[in-house]
């Protein structure tokens, strides 16, 4: 890896902390970069998980105001990240990445319908604010993490969708406890990673010191954003990865 290789990976790592913090799609970024700096297609979502992970973890760290009250919930919902994170990383070693990635778009647009549609059915999310997450919450974060081990460009704006039609809560504290599911459904995955040798370290140790970086101060950027002006902006990110999957 050359050192501009080596600037615009930590380039991007940054970027995509910042972004992942407050919308989604921060693999976007970091899977042409690495690409771009001559890693295979494999390699580089495996590298773009483990080296993310420091992202989710500093966004975590900075929504620790937000999280609090939230353990009970983050505990029954992390179960079942974990079982659909290992389950989507065996199947991106197993599988081809083709058929799967034709359906992604759609998926992604979808989240975007239902976060956008969110406060027109805030009826339906009275009562729905336990501890506990019900079992509809837990299979549909399961089905998330699937995605996210698998592929991952867009999983933010996924479990927010998630989050936001089937827990009552402020947008912001739902934010911050998507950023603590991410971290727990890339962590299963980054497991399962591991084990197949396929990780660029370097570039790995260069995206986890940009998105820590980036997820610090994107969580600034969250807090002075209305609930409403986040979720725009969630939005029209999930439309960019959606437009961006289509015409690749």
């Amino acid at each position: 890896m050359t050192p501009a290789d080596a600037l615009m990976v930590l380039g991007a790592g940054t970027i995509a902390g910042a972004v992942n913090v407050v919308a989604g799609g921060g693999t976007l970024i970091t899977f042409p970069a690495l690409l771009a700096a001559g890693l295979s297609p494999v390699a580089a979502n495996i590298t773009s998980s483990v080296g993310l992970l420091a992202g989710y973890a500093g966004g975590s760290l900075a929504y620790r105001q937000e999280l609090e009250g939230q353990r009970g919930r983050a505990k029954g919902l992390a179960v079942a990240g974990v079982i659909g994170g290992v389950a989507g990383a065996v199947l991106l070693l197993l599988t081809p990445g083709d058929s799967f990635r034709a359906v992604v778009p759609f998926l992604i647009l979808l989240s975007c319908l239902l976060l956008a549609i969110q406060p027109r059915v805030a009826a339906w999310l009275k009562g729905r604010g336990a501890d506990h997450p019900a079992w509809q919450a837990q299979l549909a974060i399961g089905v998330a993490a699937v995605y996210g081990s698998y592929f991952g460009a867009g999983l933010g704006v996924i479990v927010l969708a998630v989050l936001g039609l089937l827990i009552a809560d402020e947008l912001q504290r739902l934010n911050a406890l998507k950023g603590a599911l991410s971290l727990v459904i890339n962590l299963a995955g980054v497991a399962v990673f591991l084990a197949t040798g396929s990780v660029h370290w370097l570039a790995a140790l260069l995206l986890a010191v940009g998105a820590f970086v980036g997820a610090t101060f994107g969580v600034r950027l969250a807090r002075r954003l209305p609930g409403q002006a986040v979720r725009v902006f969630v939005v029209l990110a999930g439309l960019v990865v959606a437009v961006v999957l289509l015409t690749t």
